[in-house]
């Protein structure tokens, strides 16, 4: 059996993963990086090991003796955690994190994915084996977008495509043809629930891959999370791009949206 290495954030993506995978014939050697992983990894994994993002010996170590030398990174695993001192970091990773030209989220990831090689470990796709979670266009939801709610989609993909090339974020909220907020470092679901206090209810998602994504890390992903978010900050439509986000457990996602009236656009 083909041994594959999952490196886990927050999330139920992790999860889904590691079911496919195990689904397919793979044995999945998990490594949760940070507090708060999905209890049901440990389930659906074959072994699991929990250590810290920031010791990056440990992790290689971890899969080494597995003999993993593929794996991907799924899950939330933000650079704040880096930035506030709650993550102590390994020589290795101190070294690596000295070395960068600036700490944006691809040259970071990149760094990271250069260390794993140089250990003879791989990382692949990470939708290689859950491409069925990306939509194809049309409208998810029983509800179909107003026409102002469909311009201020066709506006926030436009805006949320310009800051991903700016590698920024992935995502925008906007209301009325004007950009509400911006995701940065806080991620997601803070940029959705910090733009209730601004747009007053009633405004857009827009969420979409960077112009140059790389397929190997940060695919953009929704899911329950981001829904619970929209709906505490009263946003109301939400616009993903099709083919190339991820839509975790989607039932349940489209389930809730109908309920909470929120209408869903993969464009």
């Amino acid at each position: 059996m083909k041994k594959i290495g999952l490196l886990a954030g927050i999330g139920r993506l992790p999860v889904e993963f590691a079911r496919a995978a195990r689904g397919m014939g793979f044995s999945v050697t998990a490594v949760a990086l940070v507090p708060g992983v999905d209890p049901e990894l440990s389930e659906s994994a074959d072994t699991i090991y929990n250590i810290s993002i920031g010791e990056l010996d440990k992790v290689i170590a971890a899969l080494k003796s597995e003999g993993v030398e593929q794996v991907t990174m799924l899950g939330k695993v933000t650079k704040e955690l880096m930035f506030s001192g709650s993550v102590q970091l390994d020589a290795r990773i101190r070294k690596m994190f000295a070395a960068l030209t600036d700490n944006s989220d691809d040259t970071i990831m990149l760094a990271f994915v250069r260390e794993l090689a140089s250990d003879g470990i791989g990382v692949f796709d990470q939708t290689t084996l859950i491409r069925t979670l990306m939509p194809a266009p049309g409208v998810l939801s029983s509800r179909k977008p107003t026409p102002e709610e469909q311009a201020d989609m066709e506006f926030g993909f436009k805006m949320a495509k310009a800051i991903g090339g700016l590698d920024i974020g992935q995502t925008v909220v906007v209301k009325n043809l004007a950009v509400i907020a911006v995701e940065a470092i806080e991620g997601t679901d803070s940029c959705i629930r910090r733009s209730g206090q601004l747009s007053r209810g009633n405004a857009t998602v827009a969420k979409v891959a960077k112009p140059n994504q790389d397929m190997r890390f940060d695919v953009p992903a929704v899911g329950i999370n981001t829904i619970h978010s929209m709906i505490e900050a009263g946003a109301k439509a939400l616009a993903i791009e099709a083919g190339k986000t991820l839509v975790v457990e989607r039932e349940k996602v489209i389930k809730m949206a109908d309920d909470n009236g929120i209408t869903i656009v993969a464009m």
